[in-house]
């Protein structure tokens, strides 16, 4: 395969009782037809060929080392022990689920940070299932950051969500709308935004990006009659990332950046919270859009979807947008090897 030469990708577990081994293993049945990257899943061997044998899917399953996995994955499956075995039943995630499901993140982490692994793509958590055990983090992003820190010092991680059609940041990420508010300030713009602009040129190619930044309000709040924040907030932090000689415009009205006209005109959409950049990349991409997370010492990608309980073990879930975040880990690996 064309990626051989590179590391291969920790693929994590993700839930147990969720889509994550489903779509792993229907991702990996088709490794030849689409060039996939060599990966490994982290997860336990059994639990691994159970799902397999509910999926109906004739594989061969390879317990290896991370070293190792390159040469397993043309003819089998390579899965990589983490410690911690699920014995969680499709759409039936039990006390086993999140032991196992942070287990395999921090393998991965542990992996790619010594140099085994070339990047990090995890399967969907349910973060339900984690609070109830104990999990004090946001989500997968706030985690990986925790698990990137050097000498205590936690970089600031920065949500994309990804596609070739639109790739949207937001602010503020994991918090309500009323805290999203509070939280918004032009130094956590800037640091963002700076952040962004950086992996777009080292990570994804891109020599002079163009980033578009919206407003917050409505509008982007119509010169100050429908708020004020686009004069007293954006705008500043505008200046000073102009000042650094990044190509960032705005603040834009929110309702006109989405369109295909307007998508055409920038690289990445800087939104100022969650759902004012995730609504418009999931209806423009929803099986093929990947989570990425900027500003770790790592590259990490994740399927743009949650664990889909209700379809665990059908055969029914789509392997899309996997496959996209497995080839997008690959890409942006080749890109910094």
């Amino acid at each position: 395969m064309a990626n051989d030469a590179l590391k291969p990708l920790a693929l994590t577990l993700g839930e147990p009782a969720g889509i994550g081994p489903d779509i792993t293993i229907a991702a990996w049945l088709r490794r030849r037809e689409l060039n996939l990257p060599t990966f490994y899943l982290l997860a336990d061997e059994a639990f691994v060929a159970r799902r397999a044998k509910a999926l109906g899917a004739d594989i061969r399953i390879a317990s290896v080392s991370p070293g190792e996995a390159a040469a397993a994955f043309t003819d089998a499956l390579p899965v990589v022990a983490t410690g911690e075995r699920a014995a969680a039943g499709p759409g039936k995630p039990d006390d086993t689920s999140a032991p196992a499901a942070l287990a395999s993140i921090r393998h991965a982490v542990s992996d790619v940070r010594a140099g085994r692994a070339g990047a990090v793509v995890t399967n969907p958590i349910a973060k339900s299932v984690l609070y109830r055990a104990g999990f004090r983090h946001p989500g997968h992003t706030e985690f990986l950051a925790e698990l990137a820190s050097t000498d205590g010092r936690v970089p600031q991680p920065v949500m994309m969500l990804w596609s070739p059609r639109l790739a949207v940041v937001p602010v503020t990420i994991h918090v309500s709308l009323r805290d999203a508010l509070a939280e918004l300030s032009s130094e956590l713009i800037v640091s963002t935004v700076r952040i962004v602009a950086s992996e777009l040129k080292s990570r994804f190619g891109i020599a002079s990006p163009r980033i578009a930044i919206s407003g917050l309000n409505p509008h982007a709040g119509e010169d100050g009659s429908l708020g004020h924040e686009e004069q007293t907030v954006i705008a500043p932090a505008l200046k000073v990332l102009r000042n650094d000689g990044i190509e960032a415009r705005g603040p834009l009205p929110a309702d006109t950046m989405f369109h295909e006209a307007a998508r055409n005109t920038y690289d990445c959409a800087v939104c100022m919270y969650h759902d004012q950049a995730l609504i418009p990349i999931k209806t423009v991409a929803f099986d093929d859009a990947v989570n990425v997370t900027l500003g770790l010492p790592f590259i990490r990608t994740s399927p743009d979807h949650g664990t889909a309980f209700d379809i665990a073990g059908t055969g029914k879930a789509n392997p899309s947008s996997l496959i996209a975040a497995l080839k997008l880990a690959g890409r942006m690996a080749a890109a910094t090897s």
